[in-house]
């Protein structure tokens, strides 16, 4: 279980930002960009009008899912997903990292006093744990949760780790968290990086759509 930090209003702020619209059913921050905005929020499966919401982990900043969008398009899912069918050890791991995020939705929920959302039960994200449909959802996982739960998410995390190194670099001396963002902020607003998926818990326009109608069936 990953540390959950509180949602502050700074961090309302910065996430309404990122996806155009005030979020909704938010647990608190999984991760924060070295800039210090979230970068990944920890949200309930349901959101306040009633819709269930599968993606526990979602991915806000809307410079890594740009980056995250180009690896998609290279083929790496097709990639990832063959060699779930050559390699039986990686399959068992990918498959425990389905049980922790449904332990991790459970628990969110439970903290919240929410009432179990059978719409999708059994139903972690990603793909997981047979198939391989969305980087933008096991990156978000491995970045909560860190190293070590999620393969095909540390996969994606190891890919991008040169662009998290820059802006790690480009801020460390600054330790300003109220910077304008720029377009190698992991915390900017990237208008490239829009996709359209289903019911966001904070818009219908975001630079990181992880869910999506099939998801949820």
């Amino acid at each position: 279980m990953t540390r959950i930090e509180p949602f502050t209003d700074q961090d309302r702020s910065a996430v309404a930002d990122q996806l155009g619209r005030e979020p909704r059913a938010v647990v608190g921050v999984a991760w924060r960009c070295s800039c210090g905005r979230p970068g990944v929020i920890a949200t309930l499966p349901r959101l306040p009008g009633g819709s269930p919401f599968p993606t526990t982990y979602y991915l806000t900043c809307p410079a890594l899912a740009s980056r995250i969008g180009t690896i998609e398009a290279s083929g790496e899912m097709a990639r990832m997903a063959a060699r779930l069918g050559t390699n039986p050890a990686l399959a068992e791991s990918y498959r425990r990292a389905h049980l922790a995020y449904l332990a991790d939705r459970a628990h969110f929920a439970e903290q919240a006093g929410l009432a179990p959302v059978p719409e999708i039960e059994g139903i972690s994200a990603g793909g997981m744990p047979t198939r391989v449909k969305c980087l933008h959802a096991l990156a978000a996982h491995a970045l909560a949760v860190g190293p070590g739960v999620n393969p095909f998410g540390d996969e994606v995390v190891a890919i991008l780790a040169p662009f998290l190194e820059r802006h790690r670099a480009a801020t460390a001396d600054t330790h300003d968290t109220s910077a304008t963002p720029t377009a190698e902020d992991p915390g900017a607003e990237n208008a490239g990086a829009e996709k359209t998926g289903a019911e966001n818990p904070a818009s219908t326009r975001t630079g990181a759509a992880q869910s999506t109608d099939e998801e949820i069936r």
